[in-house]
C-alpha cells in the first residue's frame, strides 16, 4: 500500500490539512484570549515570519541530510507545534507557538517539495501539480473538519489533538516508505543560505507574481464583490470558493498539460488566462461575470508554483533543496506583499484599479515563462 508517490502525497495532505484545521479555529483562539484585530494580525505575521526564516534552513537540510528524512522529522514537529498553539495560555506564548508553527509549515513545504521533485525525476513524468492539488484538498478537508468540530462543540485542544492523532498516525506510517535520499557525495554540497541565481531569479519572480495574485484573492475577493459588484456578504463568500475550486481542478489537470505542452507552454498559457480573468472581473459588470473572472484567475495561477518548484529542484547549479528554498522565499513573499499592496493602491485610487495590477503581474508570468526551460 506504500509507495514514494503516496508518501509524498500524504505529506502534502497533512501540510494542507493542518493549515485548514488552524484556520477553522482562529476565531475560537482569538476569543479565548480576547485578542483585538490588530493583535491577531500581528500574531498571524508570526506564522509568515517563521515560514520565511525556515526556508533556507530546510533547503540546506534537505540537500545535506535528505529530503525524505527531513520530511518525516518535520511532519512530526509540525504536528507538535499545533498542539502547543492549542494550549497557549497567553498572547506571548501563542506568538512563540505560531512562530514555530509557521516554521514547521514552511520547512515541511520545502522538504516535501524537494522530495516530490526527486520522485518526479525518478518516475520520468510531470506529477508536481498533482501534489499541490492534494495540498489544496487537505486544506479543504481540514477546514471542513473544523466546521464539524465547532458543530459538536469541541474545545480547541481536543480538536487539535484529534486532528494530530487521526492525521499524524496514518501519514507517519505512509512516509516511512524506503527511499534513497541522496546521490553519493551530495551531502557536502549544500550551502546554508542560497539566493536564486541565473534563470532561477526569473522563476522566483514568476512565483512572486502568482502568489501576489493568490494573496490578493484570499483577502480581497469578497470585498471586491461587495464594493464593486454590490452583492451581499453571503454571495461575496462565493468569490474565493470559486477561485479555490478552479485552482484545485487545474492542479489535477496540470501534470497532463505539462506532459503535452511542456512547462514553458503551460506557464505562458496560464499567465494569459490569469490576465484575461482579471480583465473580465474588472471590466465586465455583473456577479456571474466576476465569478467567471475569478475562476479564470484561479486556473491561471494554479500551475505556477508547482512548475516553479519543479524547475528549481532540477537546476544544474544548485541543490534541489536550496533551489526550492530560494524560489519559495520570493514566492511566499508575494503572499505577504499582495494584500497590503492592493489595499494601498485601492486607498489611493480604487479597488478596480488595484486589481488591474494583477493583470500586469499575469503578463509578467507570460514574459518570464521561458525561464522554466530546463
Amino acid at each position: 500500500m506504500r509507495s514514494p508517490r503516496l508518501a509524498v502525497s500524504a505529506a502534502f495532505f497533512l501540510s494542507g490539512a493542518l493549515v485548514g484545521v488552524w484556520a477553522s479555529r482562529i476565531p475560537a483562539v482569538a476569543g479565548a484570549l480576547d485578542l483585538s484585530k490588530t493583535t491577531l494580525g500581528l500574531l498571524l505575521l508570526c506564522i509568515a515570519a517563521g515560514a520565511i526564516i525556515s526556508f533556507p534552513l530546510a533547503g540546506w537540510g534537505s540537500d545535506k541530510f535528505g529530503a525524505a528524512r527531513l520530511t518525516r522529522i518535520l511532519a512530526a514537529f509540525y504536528c507538535a507545534t499545533l498542539l502547543v498553539v492549542a494550549i497557549a495560555p497567553n498572547v506571548w506564548v501563542l506568538a512563540v507557538a505560531l512562530l514555530f508553527f509557521g516554521a514547521g509549515h514552511g520547512a515541511l513545504d520545502v522538504a516535501m517539495n524537494t522530495w516530490a521533485a526527486a520522485v518526479e525525476r525518478k518516475m520520468g513524468k510531470a506529477i508536481m501539480s498533482s501534489f499541490h492539488a492534494i495540498f489544496s484538498l487537505g486544506a479543504g478537508v481540514g477546514a471542513a473538519a473544523g466546521y464539524g468540530a465547532v458543530a459538536f462543540d469541541l474545545s480547541v485542544p481536543v480538536h487539535f489533538l484529534l486532528a494530530v492523532i487521526l492525521l499524524g498516525g496514518p501519514v507517519g506510517w505512509l512516509v516511512m516508505v524506503p527511499w534513497q535520499d541522496l546521490p553519493p557525495g551530495a551531502q557536502n554540497k549544500a550551502p546554508l543560505f542560497a539566493l536564486p541565481k541565473g534563470p532561477l531569479v526569473a522563476v522566483g519572480i514568476m512565483a512572486l507574481c502568482a502568489s501576489m495574485g493568490e494573496g490578493a484573492m484570499t483577502d480581497w475577493s469578497a470585498i471586491f464583490l461587495i464594493a464593486v459588484g454590490g452583492v451581499t456578504e453571503a454571495k461575496a463568500a462565493l468569490g474565493y470558493a470559486v477561485f479555490s475550486a478552479a485552482m484545485v481542478a487545474m492542479r489535477l489537470m496540470g501534470d497532463r498539460l505539462v506532459g503535452r505542452f511542456g512547462m514553458v507552454g503551460v506557464a505562458r498559457a496560464s499567465g494569459a488566462v490569469a490576465f484575461i480573468g482579471t480583465l473580465v472581473a474588472v471590466f465586465v459588470p455583473g456577479f456571474i461575470p466576476t465569478l467567471v473572472g475569478f475562476a479564470l484567475m484561479g486556473l491561471g495561477y494554479a500551475t505556477i508554483f508547482p512548475l516553479a518548484f519543479s524547475r528549481a529542484a532540477n537546476d544544474p547549479h544548485i541543490g534541489p533543496g536550496a533551489g526550492i528554498a530560494s524560489v519559495a522565499t520570493l514566492g511566499y513573499g508575494g503572499i505577504l506583499l499582495g494584500p497590503p499592496i492592493i489595499g494601498f493602491i485601492a486607498d489611493a485610487t480604487s479597488l478596480s484599479t488595484a486589481f488591474l495590477v494583477l493583470s500586469v503581474l499575469a503578463l509578467a508570468i507570460v514574459l518570464l515563462g521561458g525561464a522554466l526551460r530546463r
